[in-house]
């Protein structure tokens, strides 16, 4: 039975506790009292259990996608159009996508905890950070859905990453990609607000692969090589990510492909 089969059922319950555990018990209602009891009891699931992760990954990224959504004062229609296009790629049945879209009003609230959901998640993450950086770019991707990075937003992501762990260098080499990425991603017409999207260039693709134009060879295929297996969709489910989002993780590692192709052809290795 997958995390939300069992969250849903009562078999899983609501283990999380704290605020990720009060959001989904305000999604999802009477259940809540239910699951904190079974967390008296079964007191053995602790941080890090891939199920639990599994849980804190879907409640953070929604809730915390509708904050920053709000931080410029206003939610576009490009960023709602971003979140359900996400939504979308996830194939989501009715229930979760109604519970995520749930996450995201709650997020928008005033008075979201974000600094107290970004401690759990951490907490609930350990050290996996590669799935750290798949949810920062997720929200990356949903800062750059109306085409720009303005600046309440980055100050909001810069301190989310400082939250998380995250060096602003990272950072900014995450942001450089998400950025290129929208040079390669296919059928986001709903980010560009249906403007016509540009050939990707070789920039963009040196971009995604977080490497220089001035890169050797070698550098190039490293990079390749470690984005790839960063992102290896079985890899990401096995540390916590949602099994409903292998297919965002399946898009970045044919988007970072076609990034290393495009390097190739150029410089005819």
């Amino acid at each position: 039975m997958s995390w939300w089969g069992k969250l849903a059922g009562g078999a899983f319950g609501f283990m999380l506790g704290g605020p990720l555990g009060a959001l989904l018990g305000a999604v999802l209602g009477h259940n809540l009292d239910k699951g904190l009891r079974g967390l008296e009891q079964e007191e053995h699931l602790g941080p890090g259990d891939q199920e639990r992760v599994q849980t804190a990954f879907f409640t953070a990224t929604f809730s915390i996608m509708g904050h920053l959504a709000k931080a410029d004062g206003r939610v576009s229609k490009d960023e709602i159009a971003l979140a359900k296009l996400v939504m979308e790629r996830m194939d989501l049945d009715s229930e979760m996508r109604k519970a995520a879209i749930d996450l995201f009003n709650q997020g928008k609230q005033p008075h979201f905890p974000l600094d107290e959901v970004l401690d759990q998640f951490r907490r609930e993450c350990r050290r996996r950070s590669t799935l750290i950086q798949m949810f920062i770019e997720i929200q990356l991707q949903a800062a750059y859905a109306d085409g720009r990075l303005d600046t309440a937003e980055e100050q909001l992501l810069l301190h989310i990453c400082r939250r998380l762990g995250i060096p602003e260098f990272l950072f900014r080499q995450l942001q450089r990609m998400v950025a290129a990425q929208h040079g390669f991603a296919a059928g986001a017409g709903a980010r560009g607000a249906g403007k016509a999207r540009r050939r990707p260039s070789l920039d963009d693709a040196y971009a995604m692969l977080g490497v220089t134009p001035e890169a050797t060879d070698a550098e190039v295929k490293k990079a390749y090589r470690r984005l790839m297996s960063q992102h290896h969709p079985d890899k990401l489910v096995a540390k916590g990510l949602p099994e409903e989002m292998m297919k965002l993780a399946a898009e970045k590692t044919g988007e970072i492909r076609k990034a290393y192709e495009q390097i190739r052809e150029a410089r005819g290795f």
